[in-house]
């Protein structure tokens, strides 16, 4: 492939994309009638044409390769129903507290903690803190919580709900789809799982942390972020391989399509501004860690 000659594809219908993305939609518990855009639908998309490049990069048959993309379309719908400013308040102040935003980080300093209570015990422990940052500690603010700490319980809950929805789309639902879905916060639930759904999650943890480290919105949104970094994007992707999260088969995989600069448009859109010259130039340099 000549450097910049494609883009990250969309191998689902233009349509079906669409459709899928509408399902971020989320009616508005407290404005009866009014509904919650989804938040999260061009970042799920920009994702989704990502990893299906590497997807097929790393060599899987186009059939797996055209339901994971319709799974990366769908990562985040467990945070179907996101309130910018609430979950921006909450999420922007733990981070400064260092608190944990995965299940296992927080287990980890709370080993007391049963599995899957972690959104109980965070609300339990910061109550108070929330109360002086005149955050109503109620049902919304509890999804708002549960979105990153019970994020497996959130998704299913929505995955179920739009069940009929998808097979009027006449998509086939499996269950090593939602699996991959929930790696980045629950790693220990693809233990057992085939070597190639574990690998695929890989590059969805890999390609969404790529999206999310130079998408503009998301990092004022969520993470009180002043400016994107690439090479911060790729570090924190070394991070994820030190610890086990990703591979080097799929990391060299993310590093070759980015240094051929099939990412560039899908950076480019993320950011709201094109690459510096020296921002294209150190991507063109990760060939030689390949």
């Amino acid at each position: 492939m000549k450097k910049g000659s494609a883009a990250a594809p969309l191998i689902v219908p233009a349509t079906l994309a669409r459709k899928l993305l509408g399902l971020y939609n989320f009616p508005d518990p407290r404005r009866p009638g009014q509904t919650i855009g989804g938040y999260d639908r061009h970042h799920a998309l920009r994702t989704a044409r990502m990893c299906a490049t590497v997807a097929r990069r790393l060599g899987h048959p186009e059939a797996r390769v055209y339901s994971y993309q319709i799974a990366c379309l769908l990562h985040d719908l467990g945070r179907a129903g996101l309130d910018q400013k609430l979950f921006g308040t909450i999420w922007s102040w733990a981070r400064r507290q260092g608190i944990p935003t995965r299940p296992g980080e927080w287990r980890a300093i709370h080993p007391s903690t049963r599995y899957g209570r972690e959104t109980e015990a965070f609300l339990a422990r910061y109550h108070d803190e929330l109360t002086k940052l005149e955050v109503p500690v109620d049902g919304w603010t509890r999804e708002q919580v549960e979105m990153r700490l019970g994020y497996a319980r959130r998704l299913s809950r929505h995955l179920r709900a739009v069940r009929p929805s998808l097979a009027a789309l006449n998509v086939t639902w499996k269950p090593w789809m939602q699996r991959v879905m929930l790696y980045y916060y629950y790693p220990e639930k693809l233990k057992t799982a085939p070597d190639w759904v574990r690998e695929l999650a890989e590059v969805l943890v890999a390609c969404e942390q790529l999206e999310a480290y130079s998408n503009r919105e998301r990092g004022r949104d969520y993470y009180t972020r002043g400016n994107e970094s690439l090479p911060a994007a790729f570090a924190y992707l070394e991070k994820l391989r030190g610890e086990g999260m990703l591979g080097e088969r799929v990391l060299n995989a993310v590093r070759g399509s980015a240094a051929e600069g099939v990412f560039d448009r899908i950076l480019t859109k993320a950011r709201g501004t094109p690459l510096s010259s020296a921002e294209a130039k150190y991507l063109r340099s990760l060939a030689e860690k390949v």
